[in-house]
């Protein structure tokens, strides 16, 4: 008989066949930590992210020993907050919640900037933690007793949608399959659920019956009740100059067609922006301007302030867009607001904005109302054909140092026809240079801000991706990249095609243009600026990182005859099932975008 190969002598080029485990003897005792693998098993999600810890070693035992390590398939992340941002990407994608386990207070600790960008973004995530046993008594010196917590979820509390410590087996199954529940209900984000070691590491004292799971995770419909559908139907039948304020979207190409058909049968112009994914077809004719991260300019600030009923489609900051705007006078313009985020606020985080104006409130979840207004005016549920607008060029200096927009416009150019997902974009992106034709185009920035963030978010994107003949690109500052860097070598392990791009302007580069505006408001020198900004002496070479991890770097590059040939190469690494990524070297400068991208006849 053949002895079985060690699992990491198996070659795979699938992610499905790396780090296999040697078969486990059939019988023998079940543990505590058996239930909770099961019940994830139950929950139907394939992966789980993490950074492994002794707190959760005896759940880590049960989904390698009792699971087979399949569905979920660990995937090791080297930080834990590359953990949590690789479940936030997966979701952007799939709308579903990933797995993420977090090593004790220690490694929720590392975690937490990651859990409030999903928190911000709306985005489902069951993240798993652990504590040293509860009972004291059972604690192994010293170590157990500082990863032990009275009250771990209060680190979390404020931006997670809910938290459980279960203490027994069958609690933790119902703590699991309520937290998925929740999580993936609109307003989705994040839960918490912190296992007792002990308990997991205990031998079941007696059978844990088993129970149909679908059974206590019911759907909710979130469409608005029919007499406010009907009404708010009427106040956009009397529009003459009606807009469409596109924000929170999923990647449902149905949710997709239903906005177009509903802005055609409307006549309205349709304003996004670039914090959230891909919404709208940028080169519709309906489509107001180009996608800006902060409140809309030129073509589609125009039509908002022309407007005479404002469609707002849950937009991530609408009191802040009409601040802007309008000043401190309210629009004239009859707001009617589509959104079930209240739901979401609270006491800590003021991830909520402004309060705006609204003369009317529909509470419902846009992907389910736009529907039910189409039926209630009687429009074709399906979009028309239309000619797309051809963007305006965007004119860009050939000579000096490259530009963000000479990035864009040279990668768009090597991406060619390709299907292509924006995984990740950085702060100085313009969003006239690549128009969106798809809801998987482009799935949104970060959610809370957090730098260091793009990296995990594209792994997991991609990872959702995979297979779908889409080409992922993450564009990543460099302050961005070299926080979250580690994420490389978990795509490069699972076999996760995927193109990093990191525009590299040396700098942390958001805070030189802050503290220009400072030295200029106090009259003192703005050419100082960049003291404590800049990432020079030494530069940071960004493909040698990339090669020590396993993946194919190309740059710098610093010249714009170079960008086409490191763009071809490195698409051609993805498609062949690698990961490359790209150092673009760009000028230290605030690009202004123009006026409008479309040409209209």
């Amino acid at each position: 008989m053949n002895k079985p190969q060690a699992p990491e002598t198996l070659a795979a080029t699938n992610s499905t066949a790396i780090e296999r485990p040697l078969p486990a003897p059939p019988g023998g005792k079940l543990f505590g930590s058996d239930i909770i693998a099961q019940t994830l098993r139950d929950l139907d999600i394939p992966f789980v992210a993490l950074n492994p810890g002794a707190s959760y070693r005896g759940l880590h035992d049960s989904l390698v020993n009792h699971l087979g390590n399949e569905r979920p398939q660990m995937l090791l992340c080297l930080h834990e907050e590359n953990a949590v941002a690789v479940a936030h990407g997966y979701a952007k994608v799939t709308g579903k919640a990933m797995l993420a386990a977090v090593h004790s207070n220690v490694g929720l600790m590392h975690s937490v900037m990651a859990i409030f960008n999903a928190w911000c973004d709306r985005m489902p995530i069951v993240v798993l933690g652990a504590t040293g046993p509860v009972d004291a008594a059972k604690r192994r010196p010293w170590i157990e007793w500082i990863h032990t917590s009275r009250d771990q979820g209060a680190l979390v509390r404020g931006y997670t949608k809910w938290d459980d410590q279960p203490s027994s087996p069958a609690a933790a199954r119902e703590a699991l399959l309520r937290g998925a529940w929740i999580a993936n209900t609109a307003p989705m984000g994040p839960v918490y659920i912190n296992f007792d070691a002990g308990m997991q590491e205990a031998p079941l004292e007696k059978p844990v019956a088993p129970i149909d799971a679908n059974r206590y995770m019911p759907p909710l419909a979130n469409g608005a009740p029919a007499d406010a559908v009907r009404a708010t139907a009427e106040i956009l039948r009397s529009a003459k100059r009606p807009v469409i304020l596109v924000g929170r979207t999923s990647r449902s190409m149905e949710a997709w067609n239903a906005r177009i058909a509903l802005a055609e049968g409307l006549n309205a112009r349709v304003v996004t922006d670039l914090k959230t994914g891909s919404g709208f077809p940028t080169e519709h004719p309906l489509h107001a301007g180009f996608p800006t991260l902060h409140a809309p300019v030129g073509e589609a600030a125009e039509a908002i302030r022309a407007a005479d009923v404002i469609l707002s489609l849950d937009p991530i900051d609408l009191g802040g867009w009409m601040t802007s705007l309008f000043g401190a006078e309210a629009p004239k313009a009859k707001i009617i607001q589509v959104s079930v985020d209240y739901r979401a606020h609270n006491g800590w985080s003021m991830d909520y904005q402004a309060l705006p104006p609204v003369d009317y409130f529909l509470s419902g979840d846009p992907e389910a109302v736009v529907p039910a207004l189409i039926e209630a005016l009687g429009f074709d549920a399906k979009p028309k054909k239309f000619t797309p607008v051809k963007s305006a060029s965007v004119e860009v200096k050939t000579a000096g140092e490259l530009t963000m927009d000479q990035l864009s416009l040279a990668l768009r150019k090597a991406v060619g026809d390709r299907p292509t997902t924006l995984t990740s974009l950085s702060l100085s992106w313009n969003g006239a240079t690549w128009p969106f034709t798809h809801p998987l185009d482009y799935v949104g920035l970060n959610g809370g801000g957090g730098v260091g963030a793009g990296p995990g978010i594209s792994v997991g994107a991609a990872l959702a991706l995979k297979g779908s003949g889409r080409l992922p690109i993450g564009v990543c500052g460099d302050g961005d990249f070299l926080m979250g860097i580690t994420a490389i070598w978990t795509a490069v392990h699972y076999r996760i095609p995927l193109l990093f791009v990191v525009a590299n302007n040396r700098s942390l580069f958001n805070d030189e243009v802050h503290q220009e505006r400072v030295a200029k408001t106090r009259e003192r020198p703005a050419e100082n600026r960049w003291i404590g900004m800049r990432i020079t002496d030494p530069e940071i070479d960004f493909a040698q990182i990339a090669r020590g991890q396993g993946a194919q770097g190309f740059g710098p590059v610093v010249a714009g005859d170079e960008l086409a040939k490191a763009f071809e190469a490195a698409i051609k690494v993805v498609e062949e099932g690698g990961v490359a990524v790209v150092d673009v070297r760009i000028k230290a400068e605030k690009e202004t975008p123009p006026p409008s991208p479309h040409v209209r006849s």
